[in-house]
């Protein structure tokens, strides 16, 4: 698509609307943010069946996983509305026997006009989570969904004009040029869900203007599985992790490093658990997704080309279809280990010390998620406290990306800043901090002329 002066001024227009109402105050209003959560959680439910619908569309996302990820984003809503009250109360701090008798408060404030992009992996879940922080938090926003899912995309404008005036939450679809031209309009916030690289491009647009971003990416979440597990329970977990949403998830676990006495024992158990879930062909299995798109596929496929699959390997470019693969062994430079595989390929290491597993984590750039699997906790504490990832969980997967309470987001290369609960609410805030100070008492020490007051002054400071 090309990006003709009319789609600039028109995103340019939508800014400026945007600052407009923003600068009336509504937002600020405890009872207008609530209103608008109610909208947007009302607006989700009633539209369960064409959000389902347009997941099948774009990633034969099957209705159980559609509802747990993405619809299920209404929890996030219901979690904003019963807590607002608290969030926005001005936090009372300390002051110094200096500031006496001063007070001090934090503030949170709205930002103003910010960005929302969203990917195309979680199309839905992943653009309304944010804007419940955004909403609670009183700001206008703007959003761009992933052009890669178009039924999804489509939905959401249908579904976002519907409930918001556009000077309030406006959406612009389009693909890569529309995304370059939004990035030219000065924004108070920017919230980018993507690949690292891309994420590079939008900090790179946010530092015209000195915008602030969030940024959540991804990276190879290790998984360590040590000898001292349940067996049966922890293959469960690693394939429902490994290939929900067929892989396409950026806290999946993207490689196995297992306890070598176990490795055997372990992938026999991964085998047939895989045909628990999915039957003798994936294939035809209603629980099993589709890769996004052509690209994707092509990419997929050629970092099958020369492994040794253990597992599956099965393709169908017609469908999109790549079956659940387990590929081992599998040599540190192959192109699987080089980047977040993102699909449904699961390459299995071994190690023989947990240093090893240890050492290898923490040679590679820092990922989103870290999991380990054992029984013992000095195993896990050890795991925890000698790597660096944006979150971990500890005998399951995924599952901590739920947890309201808990920041979500990365570290290093896997991203920047946190969202989810309260995380979300501070994201799209500012924490102004404002001191009081009466007039009844004003002692003359620190005005001029200062006369021989530094003794004084180096006596209370020691």
């Amino acid at each position: 698509m090309q990006v003709t002066s009319a789609h600039t001024a028109t995103i340019r227009d939508i800014v400026a609307q945007q600052r407009t109402f923003f600068g009336s105050g509504t937002t600020k209003e405890i009872n207008f943010r609530l209103s608008q959560l109610t909208r947007l959680r009302q607006a989700v439910i009633s539209n369960q069946a064409a959000i389902l619908a347009a997941l099948k569309a774009d990633l034969h996302k099957p209705e159980f996983e559609a509802y747990l990820t993405e619809v299920g984003v209404v929890q996030e809503i219901d979690h904003a509305i019963k807590h607002l009250h608290t969030w926005v109360k001005p936090t009372s701090v300390k002051v110094s026997l200096q500031q006496f008798p001063g007070k001090a408060k934090i503030y949170a404030e709205p930002l103003g006009v910010v960005l929302i992009i969203s990917p195309w992996n979680y199309p839905f879940q992943l653009m309304i989570s944010p804007l419940v922080g955004a909403i609670a938090a009183g700001n206008c926003a703007v959003l761009k969904p992933s052009e890669t899912a178009p039924h999804t995309s489509r939905l959401l404008a249908d579904i976002i004009q519907k409930t918001f005036d556009p000077a309030y939450v406006a959406i612009v679809e389009g693909g890569v040029e529309i995304s370059q031209a939004i990035l030219e309009e000065r924004f108070d916030h920017i919230f980018f869900t993507g690949g690292t690289a891309v994420g590079k491009r939008v900090m790179q647009a946010a530092a015209k203007h000195l915008t602030p971003v969030t940024l959540e990416l991804g990276g190879k979440s290790p998984c360590i599985v040590d000898a001292d597990i349940d067996l049966e329970t922890t293959a469960r977990r690693i394939v429902w992790g490994k290939f929900l949403n067929a892989g396409q998830t950026c806290i999946a676990p993207d490689y196995l490093l297992v306890d070598r006495r176990i490795k055997s024992t372990l992938l026999d158990r991964i085998q047939a658990t895989i045909r628990e879930f999915y039957g003798d062909n994936p294939a035809d299995s209603p629980d099993f997704a589709r890769i996004v798109s052509p690209k994707q596929f092509n990419r997929l496929s050629a970092l099958l080309e020369g492994a040794n699959i253990l597992i599956g390997g099965q393709t169908n470019a017609d469908d999109r279809y790549i079956a659940p693969t387990v590929i081992t062994p599998v040599s540190l430079e192959a192109p699987v280990m080089q980047e977040e595989i993102f699909g449904p390929i699961l390459p299995v290491l071994e190690y023989d010390t947990v240093q090893e597993a240890i050492d290898l984590i923490t040679s590679k750039p820092k990922p989103l998620a870290l999991y380990v699997f054992s029984r013992n906790k000095s195993f896990q504490a050890r795991v925890l406290n000698e790597t660096s990832s944006g979150n971990a969980c500890i005998n399951d997967t995924i599952l901590q990306v739920g947890v309201s309470t808990l920041p979500f987001g990365g570290v290093g290369d896997s991203g920047m800043g946190s969202y989810h609960g309260k995380a979300s609410f501070d994201t799209f805030s500012h924490r102004k901090s404002v001191l009081f100070k009466p007039f009844w008492m004003d002692l003359k020490l620190r005005y001029a002329p200062y006369h021989d007051r530094i003794n004084l002054l180096r006596r209370m400071i020691k």
